[in-house]
């Protein structure tokens, strides 16, 4: 390995704007509880199984169907 790197001719990483973003969200205990469930059948965690969900609702518009009486 080299003491020391010349980054004077680097280049910004083009993927850097498709990484996640960290946030915090509230979660029924529940639905919580069923994505470990899933998670540990598949082996993914359940934070990705989460985030695979609702990129699937996004991807086909999915609409929530709620009425409120």
């Amino acid at each position: 390995m080299r003491k020391e790197y010349d980054f004077t001719k680097a280049k910004k990483n083009p993927y850097a704007a498709q990484l996640k973003k960290s946030v915090t969200i509230r979660l029924d205990e529940e639905a919580i509880d069923y994505f470990k469930g899933i998670s540990e059948k598949v082996g993914i965690p359940y934070q990705s199984l989460i985030n695979l969900y609702l990129r699937d609702c996004a991807a086909s518009n999915r609409k929530l169907n709620m009425s409120w009486r």
